[in-house]
């Protein structure tokens, strides 16, 4: 897939990391000019946010002001220097935008969970020149994610990257949408050129969370961040329990540890690449394990079909559960992980018995001998 860089973008463009920061939603003039102007003062984004159209769950909701948004924007990117970004739902929000001459274009979470609605955004920027920021669908389907940058990179699209906001929750949890890390990480492997941005604002739900998910993204090396920022959060129209304030947004920006993707250090080189190595061949002693683990798996399936015996044995696998977990704990090994690891090696195992049982009446049926197992 064709991408350029981000810092490629645009002459002189910021972006290590990439700060974007405004307002959920513009809601008047003097609101988008005063942020603005304070981000301005206290940590300067190198892009300044905001919606103008709100895809809301609840009508009656506000659900932004518009098309008549977009002049403020402008004024924006006039007075204080700042690229602007948009959420576009639509091709006629597109051909707005492009009219009015913003800057970056993204995809919202409940557009990029249908796919209809991409295709029609996409069809909309072909030929195009404009950079576009795709955040992840509302539940936690790479492959649905992938898609949505797949059809922008069709439409001629090459100023891409992608946005994780989290995945909606189906419990209530910590946060607002849970962060679910891993997808993010496999999405970069799978496309190893895509600028990955962060938008903790979302994911927290919360302001008092804001910033330890901010430090966490850093931590994995995303390419920036997209946080929400409102001069009077009370009152803000949507959204106003996870906007940070000018002044706070400040803070966790001057506290962000910024993480470099590599060691320059020769001698921190070496050590880095014996850790390294050491997890390398842990990693493949546990491959073999798991295999040995799965060949008994098979034998048992063998056994309890000859023995006409249940594949799922609950007393025994609740035993293993309990003995192995309280094991794990005395090794300071996480329990939840632990349970989620043992859980995957148990739902393998009994696939494979009932694998080995099928073939194995397979095998009996069709020679015409009967067996325990039939």
């Amino acid at each position: 897939m064709n991408i350029i860089p981000l810092n490629s973008w645009f002459e002189d463009f910021k972006c290590d990391p990439l700060l974007i920061a405004g307002p959920c939603s513009a809601e008047t003039e003097e609101q988008v000019i005063e942020i603005a102007s304070q981000l301005k003062e206290n940590a300067p984004p190198s892009v300044y946010r905001a919606g103008l159209w709100k895809p809301r769950t609840r009508p009656g909701s506000f659900n932004g002001v518009g098309m008549k948004g977009l002049k403020w924007l402008i004024r924006v990117k006039e007075e204080f220097g700042f690229k602007v970004t948009v959420e576009v739902a639509s091709p006629r929000h597109v051909e707005a935008c492009l009219k009015a001459g913003i800057d970056i274009f993204w995809v919202g979470a409940r557009s990029v969970s249908n796919p209809f609605s991409v295709d029609e955004i996409a069809e909309a920027l072909q030929g195009v020149d404009v950079p576009v920021m795709i955040k992840n669908p509302l539940n936690p389907d790479i492959d649905l994610w992938i898609g949505a940058i797949e059809r922008v990179a069709r439409a001629g699209v090459t100023r891409i990257a992608a946005i994780h906001r989290g995945f909606s929750p189906f419990e209530r949890t910590r946060y607002r949408n849970m962060p679910k890390w891993e997808i993010p990480i496999e999405l970069r492997r799978r496309i190893s050129n895509l600028p990955v941005l962060c938008d903790p604002s979302h994911m927290a739900g919360d302001a008092i969370l804001v910033n330890e998910l901010a430090q966490k993204a850093m931590d994995l090396n995303v390419h920036g961040l997209m946080t929400e920022v409102h001069h009077d959060p009370p009152n803000a129209l949507s959204d106003n329990k996870q906007q940070l304030t000018p002044d706070r947004y400040r803070e966790m920006i001057n506290r962000l540890i910024i993480r470099k993707p590599n060691v320059d250090d020769p001698g921190s080189i070496n050590d880095l690449e014996e850790l390294r190595n050491q997890v390398d061949s842990i990693d493949f002693q546990i491959v073999e394990l798991i295999s040995g683990r799965m060949k008994i798996s098979d034998q048992l399936g063998d056994y309890k079909y000859r023995n006409n015996v249940a594949v799922l044995q609950m007393e025994r696998w609740m035993e293993i559960l309990r003995t192995r977990i309280k094991h794990s704990a005395k090794l300071g090994i996480d329990t939840d992980f632990a349970e989620k690891l043992l859980k995957l090696f148990h739902q393998e195992s009994i696939r494979r018995q009932t694998e080995v049982m099928r073939k194995l009446k397979a095998r009996a049926n069709g020679s015409g001998n009967n067996t325990v197992g039939d």
